[in-house]
């Protein structure tokens, strides 16, 4: 086992044991009466605001909490993954037509124009 580590094998045994392991989780769900969804490999869930949907660039791992530039909420990273995993889990993906109904993310403006609320 030490040296499969090093070898392109080890990609192959680790992608079968995470197919096995969502195997087990989609059963478990369905054994439960739970609903079962799985969202896009990269869908970029840390990086998107779970206030307002503004997406941001990318950032190193260290990077553990951030500042959305449009609301100005502040995210822990993992947390704000997790809430993003939850809402596109929970989403509606067609509508009655069939058309897709989830609007595409909107990149964050630099230096964007606004006003304020309560100002006169």
């Amino acid at each position: 086992m030490n040296g499969l580590a090093r070898t392109r094998l080890a990609k192959s045994v680790h992608d079968a044991g995470w197919a096995a392991f969502l195997r087990m989780l989609e059963y478990k769900a369905a054994r439960y009466g739970r609903h079962f969804t799985r969202i896009g490999r990269f869908e970029p869930t840390s990086r998107v605001c779970s206030a307002c949907g503004m997406l941001d660039g990318p950032k190193p791992l260290h990077v553990r909490t951030w500042t959305c530039q449009h609301c100005g909420t502040v995210h822990d990273r993992d947390l704000n993954a997790a809430r993003n995993i939850l809402a596109a889990g929970r989403a509606e993906r067609l509508n009655a037509c069939g058309a897709g109904v989830r609007p595409g993310l909107v990149p964050a403006a630099g230096g964007e124009a606004g006003t304020h609320r309560g100002a006169a």
